[in-house]
């Protein structure tokens, strides 16, 4: 049951408090919540999380203003700081002694202050099976990382961004995925948008792969995500951009252009300074 914890002295971006898998979880009230933003997935069993009003203090009472989810294999919730929860294996509530085995992270960093802004500033959200597939495949590297080279602080750090964006890309996505519209429209440029994103693709072009017109695509599309499929799109390739930055440290930036779709750098570096508030160079400055 490996769990770390990331180095006191480390004065990095982004960096794991604690990060673990395959852990036998307990049972855990936190009445004044935890002081870092705090995932938990479930890897085996079943676990039922109770999230309360920050106005509210844990008791034995029943509240009325509190929120309880089944986490079943492959979901997970990712609980802002000091938000009031508690949390328990199901399978015991209900009579199965089967465990209950978690996945965990907890994020700090000098960047922490802007993390409810990455976060857009709720006090959880759950996370689908899908996303967790590739989040407990990033917790599981970010382990094996902690086994082998613990004292390399800046990979860490790249392996805790990486899954601080796959949870703030799940969390900006506030649909219902049984909805119709979605499955048919939204869900399948998505997709098309994440495979190939590298490509120069148009929102026409999007439209036309699920037969409908632009306007109708871009109508049906801010409605599930608030914003364009041309935003989506930029968002997207920026986010694409900011990894590779870090993790491509001497790649020259026309070359991390070409890389996200972008055959012009100029416009590359004014769209990315558009969405950061920073040129690409100013930004991996920043963090390495």
């Amino acid at each position: 049951m490996p769990i770390y914890f990331g180095s006191n002295f480390a004065r990095e971006p982004f960096q794991f408090d604690s990060v673990g898998n395959d852990w036998e979880q307990e049972s855990v009230t936190r009445p004044e919540g935890y002081p870092l933003y705090h995932y938990l997935q479930t890897k085996e069993g079943v676990g039922e999380v109770t999230v309360y009003s920050r106005n509210q203090a844990v008791s034995d009472n029943i509240l009325s203003n509190s929120h309880t989810i089944e986490l079943q294999k492959g979901q997970g919730i990712l609980i802002a700081p000091n938000v009031p929860h508690s949390y328990h294996n199901k399978n015991i509530s209900s009579g199965n002694s089967l465990p209950w085995k978690t996945e965990f992270a907890t994020f700090t960093g000098t960047m922490a202050a802007t993390f409810r802004e990455m976060f857009d500033e709720k006090e959880y959200w759950l996370i689908d099976e899908n996303k967790g597939m590739e989040v407990s495949e990033a917790i599981n590297k970010a382990v094996e990382d902690f086994k082998e080279r613990s004292s390399d602080t800046q990979m860490l750090s790249l392996d805790c961004y990486g899954i601080m964006l796959l949870l703030s890309d799940q969390s900006n996505h506030t649909h219902d995925n049984d909805d119709q519209s979605y499955v048919r429209f939204i869900k399948p440029v998505i997709d098309a948008i994440e495979e190939s994103y590298i490509d120069d693709i148009s929102a026409k072009e999007l439209a036309d792969s699920v037969f409908v017109s632009q306007q109708y695509l871009s109508r049906v599309f801010t409605e599930f995500m608030n914003c364009s499929v041309y935003e989506y799109l930029t968002n997207y390739r920026i986010n694409k951009a900011k990894e590779l930055l870090l993790i491509n440290s001497r790649r020259k930036v026309q070359d991390i252009a070409s890389d996200v779709g972008y055959s012009d750098a100029s416009h590359f570096i004014v769209m990315f300074k558009k969405l950061t508030g920073m040129t690409p160079t100013q930004f991996r400055k920043l963090h390495i």
